[in-house]
C-alpha cells in the first residue's frame, strides 16, 4: 500500500517503480520514478538526502546510477518504496511528486551500443516463408545460436518522437530505384538495458545476467521492408533498420519483474555449454500492438526461443565488452497465431492479406499512422505491472 493519491491499484503502483528522465517547463533533465500518475523527483530527493546514491540521481540520464551495480539498485529501490509507503515520510516527499501530465519525458539513458536479436521461432519461421518461399523457413544455424546484428545507437529515440519515412534503394521490375520506402513496418520487441560493464576480452556467463542488466524497456524497431529485402543478403539488416528505433521512456527494473519469470520453451537440439542457462527462464510479458488506436495483435513474450540471459552470453562470448547504457533487443515478438505477431509483414503476410484498420484495408504504414506498443506482467501479490508504452507517428520522407 502507498499513501500516494491514486497509485494503489495502478499498474504503476509501488510494486513497479520504473525509472525515467523528465523535464518540466523547459527546465533541465531530471531523474524520476513513476508512481501512479505522478513522477517522484529523485534528483530533488537526493539533494534533500532522502535517497543516497552517490549523487548519481542528480545527473541528466540514468547511466551513472546504473553503473553502481545491483546492491545499490536494490538499496535505492527499497528506500524509494519506504518513502512512498510509510506515512511518516509523506510531508517530506509529497512536495517532490510532479503530475505526469506536467512533464516532458526524455530518453532515459545515453545509449552506448545497440544490438538487435532475432529470437522468436515463430517470427523467424514466418519471415523465412515470406522472404524465401519454397525453402526451409529456418536457416540451419538458427536453433544453435541467437542470431543478431549491430544497430545504430544514435538513432534510438524516446517514445513519442516522430519517425521520418526512410529513403533508400529498393528493387523494381526495371532495376534498382531510390525513393521513400513504400513498405514501412514495425517490430514489437522487448529491450534490455545494461548497467554494469564488462572488460574487453571477458565473457559474461548466463548466470550473471541479473548482475549486468538493470532493467527492461519496450522497443519498436521500425523496418523498411522493401529496402531490407534488397540489401539484406548476404550481410543482413542495414539501412532498412538503422533510421529509427523507438524505446519507452520508462525503464522497468528487473527487481519489479521477479514474479514474471517463467520456464522458457524447450530447446531442441540442446544448446552448447555457454548458452545453457539453468534454470531456463524467460519473461511472461503480454504485449499489445495498436495501429491508429485499433488493437491488431497481442504478441506473447513467453514464447521466445532464446532467453535474455542467453542473448547476453552470446553477445559477449567473443570477448566483446559491455558498456553502461548498452541496449539489446529481443527481436520481433511473435506467437504461433496470426493475431499474436509483432510485425505487419506477418500480420498481412507480406502485404498479400490486408487487414482492416479504422474501417480501411491496410498492409504497411502510411504517413500519419501511429503505432503504440504496450505490455503488462504479473507482479507480486496478484498485482499487475505495466511496462512503459512505446509510441511513434510516421512523418513524410524528407
Amino acid at each position: 500500500m502507498t499513501w500516494v493519491t491514486g497509485a494503489d491499484g495502478s499498474p504503476y503502483g509501488v510494486t513497479n517503480l520504473p525509472y525515467g528522465v523528465f523535464r518540466r517547463n523547459g527546465g533541465p533533465a531530471r531523474i524520476g520514478v513513476r508512481i501512479g500518475s505522478w513522477v517522484f523527483d529523485l534528483a530533488a530527493a537526493e539533494a534533500a538526502e532522502l535517497v543516497l546514491a552517490a549523487g548519481t540521481l542528480c545527473r541528466p540520464v540514468l547511466n551513472d546510477f546504473m553503473a553502481l551495480g545491483r546492491p545499490q539498485w536494490t538499496a535505492v529501490r527499497q528506500r524509494i518504496t519506504e518513502l512512498l509507503t510509510d506515512p511518516a515520510h509523506r510531508d517530506a516527499v509529497e512536495p517532490l511528486l510532479v503530475p505526469l501530465d506536467d512533464v516532458e519525458l526524455l530518453l532515459p539513458i545515453e545509449v552506448a551500443d545497440y544490438v538487435d536479436f532475432y529470437s522468436s521461432v515463430h517470427h523467424a519461421s514466418n519471415v523465412g516463408q515470406i522472404f524465401r518461399p519454397g525453402q526451409p523457413p529456418l536457416l540451419p544455424n538458427w536453433k544453435h545460436l541467437p542470431i543478431g546484428y549491430h544497430g545504430r545507437a544514435g538513432t534510438v529515440v524516446v517514445s513519442g518522437t516522430p519517425v521520418t519515412r526512410p529513403t533508400g534503394q529498393r528493387a523494381s521490375t526495371e532495376g534498382p530505384v531510390t525513393g521513400p520506402s513504400v513498405r514501412l513496418d514495425i517490430e514489437a520487441e522487448v529491450g534490455f538495458v545494461v548497467g554494469v560493464p564488462s572488460a574487453l576480452g571477458d565473457r559474461v556467463s548466463v548466470d550473471d545476467f541479473a548482475e549486468h542488466v538493470f532493467g527492461v524497456v519496450l522497443v519498436n524497431d521500425w523496418s523498411a521492408r522493401d529496402i531490407q529485402a534488397w540489401e539484406y543478403q548476404p550481410l543482413g539488416p542495414f539501412l532498412g533498420k538503422s533510421f529509427a528505433t523507438s524505446v519507452s521512456a520508462w525503464v522497468t527494473p528487473l527487481d519489479a519483474l521477479a514474479d514474471a519469470f517463467v520456464p522458457a520453451p524447450d530447446q531442441d537440439p540442446p544448446v552448447v555449454d555457454y548458452l545453457r542457462d539453468v534454470p531456463h527462464l524467460g519473461l511472461d510479458l503480454r504485449l499489445a500492438v495498436e495501429w491508429n488506436g485499433d488493437q491488431v495483435s497481442e504478441p506473447p513474450f513467453a514464447t521466445m526461443y532464446w532467453t535474455p540471459a542467453q542473448q547476453l552470453a552470446h553477445l559477449t562470448v567473443n570477448g566483446a565488452s559491455l558498456r553502461t547504457g548498452d541496449l539489446y533487443a529481443s527481436g520481433t515478438v511473435s506467437g504461433p497465431d496470426r493475431g499474436q505477431v509483432g510485425s505487419f509483414l506477418e500480420l498481412t503476410w507480406g502485404g498479400a492479406e490486408p487487414v482492416k484498420v479504422g474501417g480501411e484495408s491496410r498492409t504497411f504504414l502510411d504517413d500519419g499512422d501511429t503505432v503504440t506498443i504496450t505490455a503488462t506482467a504479473r507482479g507480486p501479490d496478484g498485482t499487475t505491472i505495466a511496462l512503459g508504452e512505446v509510441s511513434g507517428t510516421v512523418r513524410p520522407a524528407r
